[in-house]
């Protein structure tokens, strides 16, 4: 028995092809195609850049990359190897936080300094969204803590939302005791929508009564009686017509008469100060629904306020 490479007598032999015939053992999944280059078929494709085979049809919809190839008798779509790297900025750029739109602009070519802009607005964008966050956690501890001091669900849920500016007819009066709120005030109202009457407004929204001091403060106060207008009108001595401003307000809905309405105002001012909210001073009573036979009053009342520095 002749020795082998290695001179060990009976080691079995390898056959070891020409080099002319040596070949490399693909996957089946790869085929070989246009002049030699490798290709993959869109499934494997897809499982070896860890997307959805949806997503590349959208991908190519969308005209961020396109198939290397597409079998003219089946549609079937065919991807390179190489195209991973182009998959790969694709998801890059969406991981940075960019729309596919973003990414198609910068794939189609921009400046580096074009680049370093966007990436800039990301970065204030991402910084933002970690400062809500923030606050939401925040907000969620001092619900825990609440809960757990009190041992019960909370009486009022506060709300944080955005309110739009809106058009009013104003009355401005001075209350001198707290007792004289319904014929003082309701007698503002009273102005307030004579004047939109007469001047051929129309009404656009509940009634909003606006109080310019503390709710703790029960003589002379200074109050507004406000009716939503649709139009610019004009005043006159008595009523005033102008944009009340628009803001961030924290807000909780009273529901029934006014006998502990001074609760809702107490949970309110416990919540602005526990979260680190600032309070501008004035607060709206916005009078979303009248007492009637089986049905309660509805009273959202709003505190504007400024969110807490980072």
């Amino acid at each position: 028995m002749p020795a082998d490479a290695g001179g060990r007598r009976g080691a079995p032999r390898t056959q070891v092809p020409d080099q002319g015939e040596l070949t490399l053992a693909l996957p089946e999944t790869l085929e070989s195609r246009q002049g030699g280059r490798d290709l993959l078929r869109i499934g494997d494709f897809a499982r070896l850049g860890q997307v959805t085979v949806a997503t590349l049809r959208h991908y190519d919809e969308l005209g961020l990359m396109r198939p290397a190839r597409v079998d003219d008798a089946t549609g079937y779509r065919f991807y390179g190897v190489a195209q991973l790297t182009d998959l790969n900025r694709i998801l890059a750029l969406k991981d940075l936080g960019f729309s596919l739109g973003q990414v198609k602009e910068v794939l189609a070519g921009v400046t580096t300094e074009e680049l370093r802009g966007m990436l800039k607005l990301k970065q204030a964008e991402a910084a933002h969204d970690m400062a809500e966050a923030q606050a939401r956690l925040n907000r969620v501890a001092v619900r825990i803590a609440q809960m757990e001091q009190e041992n019960e669900m909370p009486d009022y849920e506060v709300v944080l939302k955005e309110v739009p500016p809106i058009l009013v007819a104003s009355r401005r009066v001075t209350i001198p005791t707290n007792d004289q709120v319904p014929v003082v005030l309701g007698a503002a109202f009273g102005e307030a929508y004579g004047l939109v009457k007469a001047t051929g407004a129309r009404e656009t929204g509940p009634c909003i009564a606006v109080w310019h001091q503390p709710a703790d403060v029960f003589t002379n106060e200074d109050a507004e009686a406000i009716v939503q207008i649709d139009r610019l009108v004009p005043g006159n001595e008595r009523v005033a017509v102008y944009e009340l401003a628009g803001g961030l307000v924290a807000s909780v809905l009273h529901r029934g008469d006014f006998t502990n309405f001074i609760q809702a105002h107490a949970a309110l001012l416990s919540w602005i100060e526990a979260n680190g909210y600032e309070s501008l001073g004035t607060y709206r009573e916005v009078y979303l629904q009248e007492a009637a036979e089986g049905v309660e009053a509805a009273t959202e009342v709003q505190y504007p306020v400024v969110a807490p520095k980072p």
